[in-house]
């Protein structure tokens, strides 16, 4: 590698959401092959840091406080530019901008990294933005988004053999959990099923009644079903409207064990890994749960598969070929239920499910 000299402190930005931040993993490992000795720090948003948290291949997590956003203008420039000297006085050599916003372009230019690194941004953003890179490539956007992030350093020989991504958890949170499960009466040789039927994007979920059938139906075939949310309190809300279309002689049966709210993200993917399979719709964690290596049943309505579906093997993506896919509405127009999720049946959910238990 002699297009970049003496690299020795990397920074990689990826501004956005958990599950966004988590697919940056292999990128993350490309670089620390490349450059072996060189210290790798990554700039994301508060909020998602615990996706990362513990990571070998990272020496350094960078937080940006979000709300700043809401304060008074002269605060928030005082803030924004605090954050600016901070990514400045650490002195990389390259940055590597994930995000493709304005603010991550910002700082990789006053960071004073000699190599710059970003996907061609295009007519996007502040004019004559491209110029703030000293090396862009035109990605595929068509592949799923690990490729895209790999392919922003892949043109520049940045490459790794190993894609996986994967997600750590301590020896002390897989403890905490086992513990939590044997609580509520989970022996070995159980069949567990991890569910986190809602997203932070509500558009994303599924028919509330399907849901609660498939619960009521893993339930009834004597299997253990983890369900899960964010303490959000539209996803709480929304969790809790499933729970209550279930029988009462389910929710009495001990083989439900409702968690809503109350898990880390940490403890979320220790759940996970000590499931048998995952059901749930486009989410954090659906790629947490993939990320353990948790067969995932993924239901995908709105969002493309092919981008954001879970990555790896062993998993099955429920979507159905409509001619509004892929959708150009986004959160728009106050649609609480999509066609493309309703047209997903329960039937559908129960074949997938099956197909996988027969595989394990």
């Amino acid at each position: 590698m002699n297009r970049f000299k003496n690299i020795k402190k990397i920074l990689v930005l990826k501004f956005r959401h958990i599950g966004d931040v988590l697919l940056i993993v292999p990128t993350i490992r490309a670089l620390k092959e490349t450059f072996p000795d060189a210290s790798i720090a990554v700039a994301i948003n508060a909020g998602t840091e615990e996706v990362l948290a513990g990571h070998k291949l990272i020496d350094e997590l960078i937080i940006f406080d979000r709300s700043v956003k809401k304060l008074p203008a002269l605060i928030k420039i005082s803030r924004e530019i605090g954050f600016i000297h901070n990514i400045r006085r650490r002195n990389f050599d390259m940055t590597v901008d994930l995000t493709s916003g304005d603010r991550a372009a910002i700082l990789s230019f006053f960071s004073g990294a000699r190599y710059r690194l970003a996907n061609n941004p295009g007519t996007k953003g502040f004019p004559g933005k491209r110029f703030i890179y000293t090396h862009i490539s035109d990605i595929d956007n068509t592949t799923h988004m690990v490729m895209q992030n790999l392919d922003v350093i892949g043109k520049f020989g940045v490459t790794t053999e190993n894609r996986d991504v994967n997600f750590f958890i301590s020896d002390e949170t897989k403890g905490k959990v086992a513990w939590l499960l044997e609580g509520k009466g989970i022996k070995n040789g159980d069949r567990i099923v991890h569910i986190h039927p809602v997203s932070r994007w509500m558009f994303k979920c599924w028919d509330d009644t399907y849901m609660a059938e498939i619960i009521d139906w893993l339930c009834t075939e004597g299997m253990k079903v983890i369900l899960t949310s964010a303490p959000d309190r539209e996803e709480l809300a929304r969790a809790e409207r499933i729970l209550s279309l279930l029988p009462a002689e389910t929710k009495s049966s001990g083989n439900m064990i409702p968690l809503f709210g109350k898990t880390t993200i940490k403890e979320l993917g220790a759940i996970s890994e000590a499931s048998d399979l995952f059901i749930g719709v486009d989410s954090a964690p659906m790629h947490i749960a993939a990320a353990v290596k948790t067969p995932v049943v993924a239901l995908f309505g709105p969002t493309g598969e092919s981008t954001w579906g879970p990555y790896g093997e062993n998993h099955i993506v429920l979507s159905k070929a409509l001619s509004c896919k892929p959708c150009r509405k986004g959160m728009c127009e106050g649609i609480s239920l999509r066609d493309c999720m309703s047209a997903i049946k329960p039937d559908d959910v129960k074949q997938a499910v099956l197909k996988i238990i027969d595989l394990l």
